[in-house]
């Protein structure tokens, strides 16, 4: 797979050194230990540049272009479809995200060299999984062949956050005592209100097509990392899976770096609630991890209530309320306690501005909350195809400036 020089004159390595400096990305930040450092993986769709539509087949020279233009940051997914960006781990929250536009503007410029449109979603609003191609790589064969028409059906974007924590062993600790927030994250990165050109009236579906698969969800309360291996090890010896990057919770210890990787948010489309939501996930895994008793209680109730509260997510989004002992919450409520328990850790990372953003989204609403406005007033005007159509236009629009 070879790239194109000609399309690639303006993202050569002297154009890309100068616009990691301007954004202030020249690797100048630390790595201590005690940074907890954050990496930040996101999923996009590409569409036909004209009618939005989901592009079932994408040709190698884009993928080799991008990977070029942007230092092997970008790569296939599952699906051809799909696009999978990360960023290295960074220390500032202002750095991650400089890098990230960088890489959603390249992209969506190399991209449009193929009347092509980048969408950053959860799901695609007129995506038929049936049109789908799968990617050619030997890992996604033996998963499609594994899951059958569910993996066919996996047409999702999601985003991934990594948190680096000083002492690894910590991780499996720190995921279970995170388990009670998972659902607070889904709520404000909803975006995927549609599926197979229909309204689900959800304003996250994702996850409801997601968790077809094996190994999804809310994790066990594994009591310590032994019992967490133990099961891992159960299920390789058994020939489930040939190892831990098979399993696909909302969160998990990463098996590929010393990190621990929330799972749980759509794709954001405005890249200012990516960053909000994957800041509020870091001074969370600080907290927890600096504060060993906090949720040290938790027990089966926890889990169901988390369960419970996932579901609420899906459904309403930042409307809705979350289930605790002492009663209903509202969503705006529980991120006014999450930022009030985490102030000094926002302080320490430096990430109190980009955590504050959370506010917003709960009074303006997430991508699902705008991708309905849109849909709802179009659709009185020219019917249901022009609204998708208006749906998807805003989605492109917003990857790119939003």
């Amino acid at each position: 797979m070879e790239y194109d020089p000609e399309v690639l004159r303006g993202f050569g390595p002297k154009q890309w050194l100068f616009e990691r400096l301007l954004a202030g990305l020249a690797s100048s930040e630390t790595r201590a230990k005690d940074a907890y450092s954050i990496g930040i993986e996101e999923e996009y769709f590409l569409s036909d540049s004209r009618t939005k539509h989901a592009a079932c087949t994408t040709p190698d020279v884009l993928f080799a272009n991008a990977k070029a233009a942007t230092e092997g940051r970008v790569d296939r997914e599952f699906l051809q479809t799909q696009v999978e960006a990360a960023t290295p781990p960074y220390a500032s929250m202002g750095e991650a995200r400089a890098e990230l536009q960088y890489i959603r503007r390249t992209l969506a410029t190399l991209a449009s060299e193929h009347d092509l449109a980048v969408l950053a979603c959860g799901t695609h609003p007129t995506a038929r999984w049936r049109d789908a191609a799968q990617s050619e790589h030997q890992r996604y064969s033996a998963i499609m062949d594994d899951l059958q028409m569910i993996g066919a059906r996996n047409m999702l974007c999601g985003m991934h956050v990594h948190v680096e924590l000083p002492d690894p062993a910590r991780r499996v600790s720190v995921m279970c005592r995170m388990i009670p927030y998972l659902p607070l994250f889904l709520a404000l990165s909803t975006s995927s209100p549609f599926w197979q050109g229909r309204a689900t009236g959800l304003r996250g579906y994702r996850l409801a097509a997601y968790d077809e698969l094996p190994r999804t969800g809310i994790p066990e309360l594994f009591p310590t990392t032994e019992a967490f291996d133990a099961y891992v090890a159960a299920l390789v010896a058994s020939g489930v899976m040939k190892d831990a990057s098979y399993v696909w919770w909302m969160i998990r210890p990463s098996p590929k770096y010393p990190t621990l990787e929330l799972r749980a948010p759509d794709c954001c489309t405005r890249l200012d609630d990516t960053i909000a939501i994957a800041a509020l996930y870091r001074v969370l895994a600080r907290h927890l991890d600096l504060n060993p008793g906090h949720n040290g209680e938790l027990d089966a109730v926890s889990r169901a209530i988390a369960q419970e509260n996932k579901w609420r997510a899906q459904r309403y989004g930042v409307h809705g309320t979350f289930v605790s002992r002492e009663g209903a919450v509202p969503v705006g409520e529980l991120v006014e306690q999450v930022l009030a328990l985490t102030a000094e850790d926002a302080e320490a990372l430096g990430c109190s501005a980009e955590v504050a953003h959370c506010r917003t989204i709960v009074a303006e609403g997430t991508s699902a909350d705008a991708q309905l406005a849109i849909f709802q007033a179009r659709e009185r005007e020219a019917g249901p195809d022009a609204a998708l159509l208006a749906v998807a236009d805003w989605i492109a629009e917003n990857t790119v400036n939003g």
